[in-house]
């Protein structure tokens, strides 16, 4: 099974940017569906962003559309999230999880995937 470590969190003034990444152990990375949640303090594990295996399929949470970017690095094992004009309701842990292959319906629900990180805490000041 694939394991995840997230990095590039931090703290960060309104507007401002950060890219977060995903480094995956195991060979088979190339073939999973990867996605980002998130979780701020009090809520639920929310969706944010999820890339099938060959770029081909890339859906997004409608609170970051346009602001966030995913994307992936087969060769490297590395997912990233592109996180751009960030305000104060994106502070949250994410997390990064995996799944060997997901349709693009259930990229969204936190469920289908089998693998997660320990999550990167990012947190937007106003």
């Amino acid at each position: 099974q694939v394991q995840l470590v997230e990095s590039g969190g931090g703290l960060v003034q309104a507007g401002g940017s950060l890219r977060l990444s995903c480094a995956a152990s195991g060979r088979t990375f190339s073939s999973y569906t990867m996605g980002w949640f998130r979780q701020a303090p009090g809520k639920e594990r929310e969706f944010v962003a999820a890339i099938s295996w060959n770029s081909g399929t890339i859906k997004y949470a409608d609170s970051v559309k346009g602001r966030f970017t995913i994307s992936r690095d087969n060769p490297k094992n590395t997912v990233y999230l592109q996180m751009n004009s960030l305000k104060p309701e994106d502070t949250a842990v994410y997390y990064c999880a995996a799944n060997p292959s997901l349709a693009m319906a259930t990229m969204s629900f936190s469920s289908r995937y089998n693998a997660w990180g320990q999550g990167t805490q990012v947190t937007v000041s106003s």
